[in-house]
């Protein structure tokens, strides 16, 4: 009996990395300027290389779904075999994922509406004064906090956040320049009426495809290899460069900033 017990005990260890491995994986995102829903389907420049990526890495027993982000980040944050894109990489996150691979770099800046000539502010200090939308567990929601603003609206979906903007319950939203163009067309905006306050140039960071910590490395490393390889051959570039610019009036900073 015991010599059964420890070949049963043996051939479980040896097996367990293939058996997680061949777990369906489970892939969450939310809306961005690169991943949207088009009909049923979630697509986007970033949804195309998740899929050649998997393609390429020979993983086909996979799920997508679309959540608000903060139940996204939680779920890769504590459950095994889930795959998020995208999502900044940041000194706090590193040790609690396994990074896939860079799809971008993003720059966020402060926006506020153009008429609201009551809103000004060079620095962080000034920025304070003023009500501040964010996401809830966004990395700009994290970052705002860590540098002391206490005036924040926290919203769950980008679109809510962007509408406490345009309906004037908040003073400023950190937005990238695409972010701010997707808002503006998915809520039929004039993109003319925003302006940029203050260029948060401390949070440019990348932003990746990355496996929950509780996920085999046998995985992780076959997507790695598979993204590194689209990465390498420009795919990854052509995707995700910018494809519609934002107009000069969009993108114009104040005179104090």
């Amino acid at each position: 009996m015991d010599k059964a017990l420890r070949m049963w005990l043996l051939s479980a260890t040896l097996l367990a990395p293939l058996l997680s491995s061949a777990q369906t994986v489970r892939v969450v995102t939310e809306t961005t300027p690169y991943v949207y829903m088009q009909g049923d389907k979630i697509a986007g420049p970033a949804t195309e290389i998740l899929q050649k990526t998997l393609q390429l890495a020979n993983i086909k027993d996979y799920s997508l779904t679309m959540y608000p982000w903060a139940r996204a980040y939680d779920m890769a944050l504590k459950e095994p075999n889930v795959l998020i894109y995208l999502i900044a990489r940041t000194p706090e996150r590193d040790p609690q994922f396994q990074w896939v691979g860079e799809l971008l770099q993003v720059r966020y800046h402060l926006y506020k509406l153009k008429d609201r000539s009551d809103i000004s502010a060079t620095n962080l200090d000034a920025a304070r004064n003023y009500v501040v939308g964010v996401m809830r567990d966004d990395l700009r929601h994290q970052f705002l906090q860590r540098q002391g603003f206490t005036r924040l609206v926290v919203s769950a979906q980008s679109t809510e956040n962007f509408a406490q903007l345009v309906n004037r319950k908040v003073d400023m939203v950190p937005l990238s320049e695409s972010g701010a163009l997707a808002q503006c067309q998915t809520t039929h905006f004039d993109c003319a009426g925003l302006e940029k306050v203050l260029s948060l140039d401390e949070m440019t960071t990348g932003v990746y495809m990355a496996y929950s910590k509780f996920t085999s490395a046998e995985l992780v490393a076959r997507t790695q290899a598979a993204f590194e390889q689209l990465r390498a051959n420009g795919t990854v570039r052509r995707a995700m460069e910018p494809k519609t610019p934002m107009a000069k009036s969009t993108a114009s900073t104040s005179k104090s900033q």
